[in-house]
């Protein structure tokens, strides 16, 4: 007589171990936000890290809201020397000239947001890296056209709340507590709910679930190969060493501000170009560590290899 060992899998229906499996499978997935959140708030200590992209939403928030609300509504201008201001124009609006000055800063870009959600599909099991790499491009556009909107969306609401109370800056008090609460917890909703969208709409948790049947084992080592390209990619790195060594050192508007520092600290002064020279030193070195920590990190992702084994665990039956 034989008895063959059946297991049934059910997609919809998962044992608690599966599920305490699972758990654990994704308890990397808040460890790896976590190491996302301290990179993004090491590369963006200077001001207008992300410029490109700001720019880019700048220029779109401005050409939008004057074709949705009118020719005159918005004119975009520079905020410390890059095109990212949008000045709100309307009659209602407080101020000599009834103006609404708001320009997009580089936490203010959305690229926090698409790092959040690509972590989260990088992240997950059970998806082919092609997979992964569509999704986490069709949601970094999602993300960056959800943003675009956020900011089209201030000035009706400042029209609205100033048209019950013209030229009183406390007008403007619903516009910042829209803009708290998108940034503080709005967002982040918003971008669970995508996860958890896409989680389910490409069948993730069968996939899941059947990953924990296989016995992984990861090897991290230093590349034994190198390629061409290997060595590009770390001349590459080089250069932005140089270049955060010369963003200090040869930056004339630092060191001047070096100089204006050091004058101040002399003479146990406390101005305001004091204080402008402080925040163009502080400037200065954070976008130097910036550049030098990215390129650390790349050379890092460079010259260290991990190698995944696979062992499938197979069940076999029993006879007697």
């Amino acid at each position: 007589m034989t008895k063959a060992s059946t297991r049934v899998n059910d997609s919809q229906d998962m044992s608690w171990t599966e599920v305490l499996e699972l758990s654990k499978s994704y308890l990397k997935i808040p460890l790896a936000l976590l190491f996302i959140e301290a990179i993004y708030w090491f590369i963006t200590q200077p001001s207008n890290t992300l410029v490109p992209i700001q720019i880019s939403e700048a220029w779109i928030w401005h050409e939008l809201t004057n074709l949705i609300y009118g020719e005159g509504t918005a004119t975009l201008t520079t905020n410390n020397g890059w095109m990212t201001q949008v000045n709100l124009q309307n009659d209602s609006f407080p101020g000599a000239l009834n103006t609404v000055a708001l320009y997009v800063s580089d936490e203010c870009a959305g690229v926090h947001e698409m790092l959040f959600i690509s972590t989260l599909i990088v992240m997950t099991d059970g998806v082919s890296q092609r997979i992964k790499l569509r999704s986490v491009a069709v949601m970094c556009g999602i993300v960056y056209v959800l943003n675009i909107i956020r900011l089209v969306a201030f000035y009706p609401i400042a029209v609205d709340s100033c048209a019950l109370d013209p030229n009183n800056p406390s007008c403007l008090n619903p516009v910042w507590q829209y803009h708290e609460t998108i940034y503080n917890w709005g967002f982040l909703l918003v971008l669970v709910i995508m996860w958890l969208i896409w989680f389910w709409k490409i069948g993730v948790p069968s996939r899941a679930v059947k990953a924990t049947e296989l016995n992984e084992k990861y090897h991290i080592g230093f590349r034994q190969e190198w390629k061409k390209i290997h060595f590009l990619i770390l001349g590459f790195v080089a250069l932005m060493l140089i270049s955060s060594a010369y963003s200090v050192t040869n930056n004339t508007q630092a060191m001047q501000a070096k100089e204006t520092l050091d004058f101040c600290s002399y003479s146990s002064i406390a101005t305001n170009q004091c204080m402008a020279a402080q925040n163009t030193w502080d400037n200065a070195i954070n976008t130097a560590w910036s550049l030098a920590g990215i390129g650390l990190l790349i050379a890092a992702a460079v010259a260290i290899k991990i190698d995944r084994f696979v062992v499938i665990q197979s069940e076999t039956s029993e006879s007697e």
